[in-house]
């Protein structure tokens, strides 16, 4: 049931009415029975292992709330909690990897070919609730937070449906203070909810989805295109990823809001960041800040003898992780290793970058800012073809086209053949098209606040007179925009993740 269909419109708008008739006591229930079957409509098999795991978060931490000190008991209770989540991801999410491994490890050793392929296992959402669970075992431990006491409200933490596909990643500390104490359901929640709503189905539906098509034809037949065609499809997936990813948080959020849940923002302009450090700080942020506290830190801390050598390690293998957490396939791993090593670079090199910096004189020019968002861009770019492209071996032939067939590609341009390297082979009006919607998405939010979750949108929209008319028309182009434009059923790409 994705979040752009009709369905679960219809499935949101019957758990707002069900919790409002609830009351505060028991809306609890409703969002709980209303998450478990959003999330059997995903696979029958699925809530069940939500449920194992859950009630085995919940045990460990309650006996980790219980004992004070170290402990043996505690110590068994944490890595029980923690390893629940860790074996449902790896069974769920490479349960068929590691079993087509063991098969052939098998056959080698009696001597025979491998015949066995086994599917990977249906696992949507399970690396979200997963992380979670994590967190939260660790954070009892820690004396982060307190162990939850109520199982129903610490499994809604887990399964709370708007969240449970793609996230954001919540932690505990903000999220079930939210259901211990429910506020009232208001019209003003409600009021600031719908322009989340409408605005993630316009970057979803109507931008991202555009652009899809673009970006499948290069990457899906990378043998008829030179190097400028693979330059910007790798520009157009950039734009996809953003808004299909952003579209998703946005509804989310919004859905969150109108039940009464704040949830935690996801997106902060990332292709305005000035280093690939603050990309990661307005990237995926639920996601960026669970690997800093708990891969990156600990893996900091012991290596904390090694000083900066240390912390570029903990930076490769952090970072590592985040490429495997995605998928295991190379192209993964390199991609998040790539991040792992501008990271490292950055660590590395700042003292020599800083007395660059100082001696041109350039940090207070107007234009170092601009050159080194298109810098990061750029890096970030390159990366998006690990990303993207179907194997590791694809995205070194594509990235080496990109070079070495780059001054081909622009002599077929000069020739006339813009439709065939600009437009990759679609109408040049649908380019324009999706180019110009794009802008409209990369300005709206500057244009109404209330669109950028990360800075503090979600906020009713208070404005009167002309503003208020003039967020009305807003609104309303965008729902004829979703309606008219949005007819795509393209799946949102990290639901698979």
């Amino acid at each position: 049931m994705s979040l752009t269909s009709l369905a679960f419109a219809a499935f949101a708008l019957g758990v707002l009415g069900a919790a409002r008739v609830s009351g505060r006591r028991l809306r609890w229930v409703v969002l709980l029975a209303a998450s478990y079957a959003f999330y059997a409509a995903w696979g029958p098999i699925l809530p069940a292992i939500l449920a194992a795991v859950t009630l085995a978060s919940y045990g460990a931490a309650r006996v980790l709330d219980r004992e004070s000190g170290p402990s043996p008991r505690r110590r068994v209770a944490m890595w029980a909690g923690v390893s629940s989540a860790v074996g449902a991801l790896l069974v769920l999410k490479y349960g068929g990897l590691l079993a087509t491994m063991a098969e052939g490890a098998a056959a080698a050793l009696a001597g025979r070919d491998a015949h066995t392929t086994f599917s990977p296992f249906v696992h949507v959402g399970v690396s979200y609730w997963a992380l979670q669970a994590i967190s939260y075992v660790v954070d009892v431990s820690l004396g982060v937070v307190p162990a939850e006491r109520h199982l129903g409200r610490y499994a809604l933490y887990l399964a709370f449906f708007p969240k449970l596909v793609q996230g954001p990643i919540e932690r505990a500390g903000r999220f079930l203070p939210q259901v211990e104490e429910p506020g009232p359901l208001r019209a003003a929640d409600l009021l600031a909810a719908l322009p989340l709503v409408v605005w993630g189905a316009f970057q979803k539906l109507v931008v991202a989805d555009r652009l899809a098509p673009f970006v499948d034809s290069v990457f899906g037949d990378p043998d008829r295109y030179g190097g400028l065609s693979v330059l910007v499809a790798t520009y157009l997936f950039a734009g996809q990823l953003y808004f299909d990813f952003a579209g998703y948080t946005c509804i989310a959020i919004g859905a969150g809001r109108a039940l009464g849940i704040r949830l935690s923002p996801n997106f902060d302009a990332p292709y305005a960041a000035a280093s690939v450090s603050e990309f990661w700080r307005r990237w995926h942020m639920s996601f960026s800040s669970w690997i800093l506290d708990y891969v990156f830190r600990p893996v900091q801390l012991g290596l904390r003898r090694w000083r900066t050598l240390g912390t570029s390690v903990a930076l490769l293998v952090t970072f590592g992780f985040s490429g495997l957490w995605h998928g295991a396939t190379w192209g993964f791993v390199a991609w998040g290793l790539l991040h792992g090593v501008y990271l490292s670079a950055s660590v590395l090199l700042a003292g020599p970058r800083r007395r660059v910096r100082d001696a041109l004189g350039i940090a207070g020019s107007r234009l170092y800012r601009p050159l080194r968002v298109l810098l990061t861009f750029h890096l970030v770019c390159l990366a998006w073809v690990f990303f993207r492209a179907p194997t590791l071996g694809e995205a070194l032939a594509l990235l080496a086209r990109a070079t070495t067939g780059l001054p081909a590609s622009l002599v077929a341009l000069a020739r006339g053949g813009a439709r065939h390297v600009i437009c990759l082979d679609q109408e040049p009006d649908r380019l324009f098209l999706a180019l110009a919607l794009v802008g409209a998405a990369a300005v709206l939010p500057r244009l109404l606040p209330e669109l950028r979750p990360a800075a503090g949108g979600g906020a009713e929209p208070t404005a009167t007179g002309r503003a208020a008319w003039g967020r009305a028309v807003a609104y309303s182009v965008l729902l004829y925009l979703v309606a008219f434009l949005g007819g795509s059923t393209q799946a949102f790409i990290y639901a698979r993740f």
